[in-house]
């Protein structure tokens, strides 16, 4: 059996709210040799219902979503998130990476911006929640942006720990949200190389700890690759940053949840790096052998 379950919606290589364009327009082809090895399953989702939705958002904000044309295949991306946990939780993939074609972490309780349109990561986790009893879920957010609008949906829940990388460090007083200035990280770095290095040391020495005290059920990672040079979020990274961070939560989820990891995909806009970027991400966490 496959260990990656790759979610996904035809709509989301048509048109994205992320993507301004169509960034996901090569898939799911360019999973193909994933999927001929036996590592990868593309698992087709469909639009969850208002009803679900409403977990977290106001009936307001919903309306204000459906008026939005760019915000199309919102419902579909919260679908996506939801089957790929729900695959992963009730065990019948390891592992699952959720493509989307809106994004969600800017997306708080009666408010969306930047390319957001629903909170994807936090419906699911109040679904899981009330689906299946799981309580403890860990969110690393490496994302050019702060995840403002999953903090805030998060900010006073103590059984999730939010971790971002963003433009200021923060420590909440029970270690549940931390935030590290990726400016901060990288300030010294003078090479591409030295830059990818710094980022994903950054999460395995500031982040994957707190994952650890904390011992989540599921960890989510929300990968952007708005960082990688040349896109809007630009840090300098490469992908090689991305298969570092990707070894690093997949052993993490080894470890501490029975390998339940679910890889939200976050911003970023162009073709060619979604193409190149994301497939070496997904081959990275299915090659990883269970612990």
């Amino acid at each position: 059996m496959p260990r990656i379950a790759v979610t996904y919606h035809e709509s989301f290589s048509r048109r994205s709210y992320l993507t301004r364009g169509t960034r996901l327009s090569d898939f799911p082809e360019v999973l193909k040799d994933l999927v001929s090895e036996g590592r990868v399953e593309i698992v087709n989702v469909g639009a969850v219902p208002d009803e679900i939705i409403r977990l977290v958002h106001t009936d307001d904000h919903i309306y204000r979503v459906k008026q939005d044309p760019l915000c199309s295949t919102a419902w579909h991306s919260v679908g996506s998130v939801l089957t790929a946990t729900e695959l992963v939780v009730t065990g019948r993939f390891r592992r699952a990476f959720a493509l989307i074609g809106a994004g969600g972490h800017h997306a708080g309780r009666n408010y969306f911006w930047g390319y957001c349109c629903f909170n994807d990561v936090v419906i699911t986790i109040e679904y899981i929640r009330n689906r299946y009893g799981l309580k403890r879920f860990a969110i690393i957010d490496t994302d050019a942006h702060h995840g403002d609008g999953t903090r805030e949906l998060v900010q006073n829940d103590p059984d999730v720990l939010h971790c971002c990388v963003c433009s200021m460090n923060y420590r909440s007083g029970d270690n549940s949200k931390i935030d590290i200035s990726a400016f901060d990280v990288l300030a010294s770095c003078r090479s591409f190389q030295e830059r990818d290095e710094a980022y994903a040391e950054a999460i395995r020495s500031r982040f994957i700890p707190a994952v650890e005290s904390f011992a989540p059920e599921v960890l989510f990672w929300y990968f952007g690759f708005d960082t990688h040079r040349g896109d809007y979020g630009d840090l300098g990274l490469t992908s090689e940053a991305y298969v570092k961070i990707a070894e690093s939560v997949t052993v993490t989820a080894e470890r501490l949840c029975d390998g339940k990891l679910v890889v939200v995909l976050g911003g970023g806009s162009r073709r060619d790096l979604a193409s190149h970027v994301i497939p070496r991400v997904i081959r990275t966490i299915a090659e990883l052998e269970p612990a």
